[in-house]
């Protein structure tokens, strides 16, 4: 964690590289655990986090990437996507929730998924060609499990507040949802931007493993503090000298 945090800090110092993160599961799969676990003793200054709920009414009348944006990285800042536009190939390919305006005119549907798989490959490689990374964490999380979770929410008076009804109905797709999450990462993991998949159903391990493969990205980028001119040497030896000798 030491190793993760000194690095983050020269990421930020350099501001020549920038990491999205996403983070990808269903409910109760340990996301938000491992950004607190993970992330949290990171250098503010240099952290985003986003959450991506359901579209707005604004969202809605852009493309689905536009809601993007804000949750992107700056150089010298990682970023992490609390779930993210993966949404947009997940959630409305096992509810077939789809508008006919959101793809061109004439496309079956069963195409329209692949075409955004496309889409969102080509994107990412956009962001890595521009020097912002990209890695994807997918924590799979056992049926079992996931339910063992989610009754702990529901009979903890003190965790209620982070249950909705809706994780326990989205449970009836279960075999839908892993359909497409099979699809999803075998379309969309690439050599720049991969997929990761964790072993959610034990947290620990989860966790060393994304520590590891940040440890691993940020070596890869090699960031370093910005050291100071040689025309600025002089000018800062004399103000080192005069702040001595107040």
């Amino acid at each position: 964690m030491e190793t993760l945090k000194a690095l983050h800090w020269k990421l930020f110092a350099e501001g020549k590289s920038g990491i999205m993160v996403v983070l990808q599961a269903l409910d109760a799969a340990g996301k938000d655990e491992a950004i607190s676990f993970v992330f949290s003793n990171l250098n503010a200054q240099g952290l985003r986090t986003t959450s991506f709920g359901k579209p707005s009414e604004t969202e809605k009348k852009h493309d689905y990437l536009w809601r993007l944006h804000d949750g992107l990285p700056a150089r010298g800042e990682i970023s992490l996507l609390n779930r993210s536009y993966y949404e947009e190939v997940i959630v409305k390919q096992v509810h077939n929730d789809i508008e006919d305006y959101e793809y061109p005119p004439g496309t079956k549907i069963e195409d329209v998924w692949q075409m955004r798989y496309r889409q969102l490959n080509d994107h990412e490689k956009y962001l890595v060609e521009n020097n912002i990374h990209v890695i994807k964490f997918f924590f799979h999380v056992s049926e079992s499990e996931q339910k063992d979770r989610l009754l702990k929410r529901m009979k903890n008076e003190d965790r209620q507040w982070e249950f909705s009804f809706n994780d326990v109905e989205e449970r009836e797709y279960w075999d839908d949802y892993q359909k497409v999450f099979n699809d999803v990462l075998n379309n969309t993991s690439s050599s720049y931007a991969p997929w990761y998949v964790l072993p959610a159903d034990n947290e620990w391990l989860s966790r060393a493993v994304i520590t590891k493969v940040m440890n691993e990205k940020l070596k890869e980028i090699n960031p370093d503090f910005p050291t100071i001119s040689k025309d600025k040497e002089k000018e800062l030896k004399d103000y080192i000298d005069k702040l001595e000798k107040e």
